[in-house]
């Protein structure tokens, strides 16, 4: 399985949604940290749950976090969070979501939030 990626830089990448079972390529792709970025059952019961995908990447050594975030209600809390996860958590870091553009939309949020504080 090849993971479907949009790597901004050597600490981050997006994509879109994954399973329990993608944390062990997730692992080999070298990435320490996986963040959230959708809501459990957005997409209805087939959708994997947060807690299965958080537990398989933490049994693989990942760290991970759980920031749901509504794609048409992103808030300027959703963009400190996530900065903040960007700051504290081993790099690289992989979000996800449904398609990846959420995660995207926050990580310009939270851009835009750390030059606004420098």
């Amino acid at each position: 399985m090849t993971l479907n990626l949009n790597i901004v830089d050597e600490s981050i990448a997006f994509a879109p949604q994954l399973t329990a079972a993608d944390m062990q390529e997730v692992a080999r792709a070298g990435y320490k940290s996986v963040i959230i970025n959708r809501p459990d059952y957005e997409g209805g019961p087939d959708q994997p749950a947060s807690d299965d995908v958080m537990n398989a990447a933490r049994a693989l050594g990942l760290e991970v976090r759980y920031q749901p975030v509504v794609s048409s209600a992103l808030t300027r809390d959703d963009a400190i969070e996530f900065a903040r996860l960007m700051r504290e958590l081993p790099k690289p870091i992989l979000a996800y979501c449904r398609s990846g553009g959420r995660c995207q939309r926050l990580y310009l949020a939270a851009q835009e939030f750390d030059q606004t504080q420098t």
